[in-house]
């Protein structure tokens, strides 16, 4: 209950204050991240928000109102408002109040009492998709509008449950691997295993949809894995590029019976279809003009698919959430380590993909060392003086670039080198003349977007095997690098505060280490300009992570200082 001594500040516009320097800080955050999310985190209070979606996700995860209004009572500094514990248990209770059922051929929607039908039956945006209303509760539905119907019931603040079912697609028997093709002994972690059967849910209707939330480095491809294993069928697997195509297959052919024919890729460089196909969003969302159709959708029908997987599902694009409007009687497995969308479509992918199945926090997995423990460095250095005024009377965009490529970051990154030169370090940013630049002054190879796919795995290769120890790498590094030595990373700029982005530059070095080393990120930021404002922003991921974020200015030379001399 309420006592003064803790952490939380409970409003009654839903949002909560979390006192940092707080000897419960910790408890408290982890429960929140359960059903609330971070709005801000500057040095000593966090701002969260509980929101209808936040709700929803909880809800779908088997939280109770009672369970989070607990939560808060427990971390409470004051009595919480009487309105707050009134909207939880409203919002909540309304995940489950409408469902979508198959009866015999049908497919209908079913409310939990009239005033509810009623309120549904007037909006005239859900009236296009029913077909007739059987009772007072119960109404027949277009089948092939069902993604549709379910995006536009949460538009109005009603999520769906759905449990019309799924088709079963091809039967495509195979087993998962004692050992890879190593000889290393391999099986699924605990996590992974939980993460596989709560989405499985036994093959039942309840489960078989929804995202599973994991760090970079804790094997979502693994629940992949298993998931395709437990309901042997075949499968689309959607990626970002090429480079996570071909880790997906390399996976696959390692961790399964799976064989070559079996295994499809379909990218810009080939395109075939087999039992198993693993694709690229870009190919997907390929077309010859700005009015032209999207000529590969069809790989959505080419075969009777009984699983879709989302790979980095955050980054799904708007054309795809459309298509997959239309295939919801596939079952669909969205994996990402963050929630957040940049173009805030979060609620299309809890209601076209599904609601959040599973979730472990990424300190908890550190603790049990599937993980690198890290530490998160910002280092602030002045822009120089002939640049002030440049910056003073450029436009905003402009402005950040500016700021951005302050030439001063390329001197801490020599010093930041010099101190790492035993580590694997990845260098990251986003402008090419800027990484040109660093390439030349520390004489390190560069790897961009137009960089073949076949240097790029030479370069990749080179890395892994010790014989290159530095890669300066453009966005392409952000998704689904398998760099599994990386420990040091140096962020030099990045889109315009992402916090998705950081989530994946983070990842990259967050595999644990075989000596149980530090992994160390660095970003370095010019101060008091727009890329300072951008790095409080994406600050918000690493903060909500339970990351130790550490702000220094470039004289202290905090890369100098052992990691351990940061933490309690």
């Amino acid at each position: 209950m309420a006592n003064p001594l803790n952490p939380l500040i409970v409003q009654s516009d839903k949002s909560v204050l979390l006192e940092v320097d707080n000897e419960r800080y910790e408890d408290a955050r982890d429960s929140l991240a359960r059903f609330a999310e971070l709005v801000k985190s500057p040095e000593y209070v966090h701002t969260y928000r509980i929101t209808p979606l936040s709700l929803w996700n909880a809800a779908a995860m088997g939280m109770t109102p009672n369970e989070v209004i607990s939560a808060l009572e427990e971390f409470a500094k004051y009595p919480i408002p009487s309105n707050i514990a009134r909207e939880i248990v409203d919002y909540m209770s309304r995940y489950g109040q409408i469902s979508l059922y198959k009866e015999d051929l049908d497919l209908v929607l079913i409310c939990e009492d009239e005033d509810l039908a009623e309120e549904i039956w007037a909006h005239k945006k859900i009236q296009e998709f029913i077909i007739e209303r059987i009772d007072e509760v119960t109404f027949r539905v277009d089948e092939s509008k069902r993604g549709f119907l379910k995006h536009a019931l949460i538009e109005i603040g009603h999520p769906v449950e759905d449990v019309a079912g799924y088709v079963e697609g091809e039967h495509l028997p195979f087993e998962m691997r004692d050992t890879t093709l190593e000889r290393k002994h391999w099986g699924l972690r605990d996590y992974q295993k939980d993460a596989v059967a709560i989405f499985y849910a036994g093959g039942g209707e309840r489960g078989g949809s929804g995202v599973v939330v994991l760090p970079c480095g804790a094997g979502k491809t693994m629940v992949g894995i298993g998931v395709m294993n437990e309901l042997q069928t075949s499968t689309l697997i959607l990626c970002p590029n090429v480079i996570a195509v071909r880790q997906w297959i390399a996976e696959l052919l390692d961790k399964t019976t799976l064989t070559p024919e079996q295994i499809g890729e379909y990218t810009g460089d080939e395109k075939v279809i087999r039992p198993v196909t693993v694709a690229t969003y870009q190919i997907l969302t390929f077309r010859r003009s700005r009015e032209g159709e999207f000529e590969h959708f069809k790989l959505f029908e080419a075969r009777n698919w009984g699983l879709i997987i989302y790979d980095e599902v955050h980054l799904l694009p708007a054309p795809v959430f459309r298509v997959t409007a239309v295939i919801q009687a596939t079952r669909r497995l969205g994996l990402t380590a963050t929630l957040v969308r940049e173009d805030e479509r979060e609620e299309d992918v809890f209601s076209l993909i599904g609601p959040k199945r599973f979730d472990m926090p990424w300190k908890m997995l550190e603790d049990q060392g599937w993980i690198a423990t890290a530490i998160c460095y910002e280092i602030r250095l002045e822009l120089p003086d002939n640049m002030r005024r440049q910056y003073a009377v450029a436009e905003d965009r402009k402005k950040y670039r500016i700021a951005a490529e302050n030439p001063r970051k390329i001197e801490i990154i020599k010093q930041i080198l010099e101190h790492h030169k035993e580590d694997n370090v990845l260098v990251i940013g986003m402008y090419l003349d800027q990484l040109k630049e660093i390439t030349q002054e520390v004489d390190a190879p560069l790897i961009t977007g137009k960089t073949p796919n076949d240097e790029r795995q030479r370069l990749y290769e080179a890395f892994r095997l010790g014989k290159v120890k530095t890669l300066i790498v453009s966005k392409v590094a952000n998704f689904a690098l398998d760099l599994p030595d990386a420990n040091v990373a140096i962020q030099v700029s990045g889109t315009f505060g992402s916090r998705q982005e950081e989530a994946q530059r983070l990842g990259r070095i967050l595999r644990p280490k075989s000596d149980g080393s530090f992994a160390r990120f660095y970003s370095l930021v010019t101060k008091d300009t727009r890329d300072m404002d951008f790095a409080a922003k994406r600050q918000l991921f690493l903060t909500e992570q339970g990351y130790q974020y550490v702000i220094a200015s470039d004289d202290e030379e905090i890369w100098l200082r052992p990691p351990e001399s940061f933490f309690n």
